[in-house]
């Protein structure tokens, strides 16, 4: 009996060490130079949209991703292309230019992205794309401008009237994402 109770305090003490080592690993800063983001900004292509990830690490809530995308000039009056995160939540920094962004709870001709493809794995988790017929909020952004998008949300924007660079960081509290 004795000799159970030994084993199980052993083993009762090695699963806290696990997880007081497990906690700690989550307590070291990443820093994220300014000159990284302006690089990945100035290599984006003028013509077309890109999104480009920085780094993921993890957290104790789960991963958290820092990425720059940039988009093109569009023209008002088309259709809203959009994409709603089923699991991931994401907050904006724009960095430079400005645009009409655009959000809604639903989308028409909503198709998934490719769940074993770059976007879902290494970006964005389970999303799919569409077009917002219905705008339930509209708002010009522009440099300096902070934009946070729960998950489950459609995004796009109708409107870039300058090319826009935004910082992202990517909430990943269910680990869908690749570390990188």
């Amino acid at each position: 009996m004795k000799r159970s109770t030994a084993i199980y305090s052993t083993i009762i003490s090695l699963a806290v060490s696990v997880a007081a080592v497990a906690a700690d690993d989550y307590k070291v800063a990443t820093v994220i130079r300014a000159e990284a983001l302006h690089a990945a900004m100035a290599g984006a292509p003028a013509d077309s949209v890109s999104d480009q990830p920085l780094s993921h690490v993890e957290s104790a809530q789960g991963r958290l991703g820092i990425g720059v995308v940039h988009r093109p000039v569009i023209e008002a009056g088309g259709p809203i292309e959009a994409i709603q995160h089923h699991k991931q939540s994401e907050v904006y920094r724009v960095m430079a230019g400005s645009g009409t962004l655009v959000t809604s709870s639903t989308m028409s001709a909503s198709e998934p992205i490719d769940p074993e493809g770059f976007i879902v794995q290494n970006l964005t988790g389970p999303s799919d794309l569409g077009v917002i017929d219905t705008i339930e909020n509209s708002q010009l952004i522009g440099e300096g401008d902070v934009v946070i998008i729960p998950a489950g949300v459609a995004h796009g924007f109708s409107e870039v009237t300058d090319a826009i660079t935004y910082m992202v960081v990517r909430i990943d509290p269910e680990r869908l994402v690749a570390l990188n």
